[in-house]
């Protein structure tokens, strides 16, 4: 979706070359990228970089023979990925780039350069979304580098040198200091989940109960990342990149969640 990428075989190997697609210079800070692979490096939790140019954003990693993404539709495997993806919070790695998410969306907006959303009531949705912004803040216990795009698509199953299973997660572009809890969001809205798989998935990561006020806030960011992503599809679109279904989900997710909210609020008034 947002790179071309491509299968190389030579002499010592197979490997992935990712070239930044059409746009991507405006959305992704390659050097803040990079930074996040050095943080990673070495912890067995990503895929393992051959050659990375920090400034094209020009890729080379080696290729996982054998590997499989994850199947958002698979309780087993949703399980396995909130427990590494819990994993990899806990280690509290820190980097300097800060990915502010409501500051994103107003960014991804201006890219349209003052051309109209093509949803007719996007300003009041907006306005909806971003009156969320005081609850997460005040629910808000720990910033840590977050992945951002812990999509099931970004989980690889793969094999290590033992025949053991691991798990890696790949493409950190948008990863930074966040909430952790936004991975949780970013996982729903890519998967289409319902009310009732995200609450599984919720239930997935913490192992131990969720209280109900996270679990409040994790909704609240299934509204933002909703209207992120669709902020990021119209500036896509605007370049001749539709993504059909998937862009329209995601604004969906912005004005469905909201609600949610709204209602999850209201009776804890009553």
């Amino acid at each position: 979706m947002t790179n071309h990428s491509f299968l190389v075989t030579c002499a010592s190997g197979k490997y992935i070359v990712r070239i930044p697609g059409e746009g991507t210079d405006l959305l992704i800070d390659r050097k803040g990228e990079a930074a996040v692979y050095e943080a990673i490096e070495g912890k067995g939790i990503g895929d393992e970089i051959v050659f990375m140019d920090p400034v094209n954003g020009y890729k080379v990693t080696r290729f996982f023979e054998g590997a499989r993404c994850c199947d958002a539709s698979d309780m087993d495997d949703t399980q396995k990925c909130m427990k590494k993806l819990r994993a990899f919070h806990e280690l509290g790695l820190a980097v300097e780039r800060q990915f502010d998410l409501f500051g994103q969306i107003a960014f991804y907006e201006s890219l349209r350069e003052g051309r109209p959303s093509v949803y007719s009531d996007y300003q009041k949705v907006k306005e909806q979304t971003f009156s969320l912004r005081e609850y997460i803040e005040a629910h808000t216990e720990r910033k840590v580098l977050t992945h951002i795009d812990a999509v099931s698509d970004n989980f690889l199953f793969v094999t290590d040198g033992s025949g053991r299973e691991e798990i890696r997660l790949i493409d950190w572009e948008y990863a930074g200091m966040q909430d952790p809890h936004v991975d949780i969001a970013m996982f729903c809205v890519y998967s289409f989940y319902d009310r009732q798989q995200a609450d599984r998935l919720i239930e997935a990561y913490f192992t131990e109960g969720c209280s109900r006020e996270t679990r409040i806030k994790i909704y609240a960011y299934i509204s933002a990342c909703g209207l992120l992503w669709s902020n990021w599809c119209e500036y896509k679109y605007k370049l001749g990149i539709a993504f059909g279904e998937y862009a329209v989900r995601q604004y969906q997710y912005a004005r469905e969640y909201y609600q949610i909210v709204q209602d999850e609020l209201r009776d804890d008034d009553e």
